[in-house]
């Protein structure tokens, strides 16, 4: 009676979770979307950094669309986290001392955002909040805001210098755990090149309308999202697709938003339902 009473029935009981093949029966089921009908917003450093002349039209767009969708908007980092990275090596700080300095800039930005729509009811919440009590912000206003840098901070890995994993990677992780319904990332270029649109090639860089993820994988040189975002992307379960676009063309997040293509489509290793 004792041993019945205490055993637990599970798939899982004595597999060991390190082999795929063994955990593939359990973990293959598609997750359920806790958020689908969630849009996604990741706003990039450099958009922030050029101050009132690209935020204050981009908060007034925001805040058209607030009755059309429920939006998490995600902040990056700019020429400040930069900054802390030139400081930070030159001391010699490891990579996981970096990271949530950065991700202090992404705070900051995020901060900024969220007074500027508070007339709206928009307010900053952290990572813990994004985690647990989303839902509820989101009942409460039509958009919050949040960092969207991962909160990996000290655990990040020490494959380089630079943090891996920053703002666009983040922002997709968050996506695709709640199932949102999409996530747009805006930068300050009309999208993903083949080559460095303000590079010395510049002029012959072409814009890709729709690219695969592993297509960009191979692809050398600059791009405007993370690297790191396309490794995560190859394991997706619930994005299927990400549009980079322009936020300092008027009107380019209202037309992505409402499912229009108007940027880059980046398509993940996600199935369709």
């Amino acid at each position: 009676m004792t041993d019945a009473i205490k055993h637990v029935s599970s798939a899982l009981a004595r597999q060991t979770l390190q082999d795929n093949t063994l955990t593939r029966p359990v973990a293959g089921v598609r997750p359920i979307r806790l958020l689908p009908w969630l849009q996604v917003v990741k706003i990039g450093g450099r958009i922030m950094d050029r101050g009132a002349q690209a935020i204050l039209p981009l908060v007034e767009e925001i805040r058209k669309l607030l009755p059309e969708h429920r939006l998490l908007i995600l902040t990056g980092a700019g020429v400040r986290a930069r900054h802390l990275y030139s400081v930070g090596l030159d001391l010699g700080l490891p990579v996981g001392s970096l990271a949530p300095l950065a991700a202090s800039e992404a705070g900051q930005n995020g901060h900024i955002l969220a007074s500027l729509l508070a007339p709206e009811g928009v307010s900053y919440i952290e990572h813990p909040t994004i985690a647990s009590q989303l839902a509820i912000h989101l009942a409460a206003a039509r958009a919050v805001v949040g960092s969207a840098f991962p909160p990996y901070h000290h655990h990040e890995f020490p494959g380089a210098r630079i943090p891996a994993h920053r703002a666009d990677t983040g922002a997709f992780l968050v996506a695709d755990a709640l199932g949102a319904a999409g996530l747009t990332i805006v930068e300050d270029v009309d999208g993903v090149f083949d080559a460095d649109p303000n590079g010395a090639e510049g002029a012959k860089a072409k814009l890709h309308k729709d690219v695969g993820y592993a297509e960009l994988a191979k692809q050398t040189g600059t791009l405007p999202i993370d690297r790191a975002l396309l490794e995560v992307m190859a394991t997706a379960r619930q994005i299927e697709r990400v549009q980079v676009v322009n936020g300092l063309v008027p009107g380019r997040l209202t037309a992505a938003l409402r499912g229009e293509h108007v940027g880059t489509l980046v398509h993940t290793g996600a199935k369709p339902a």
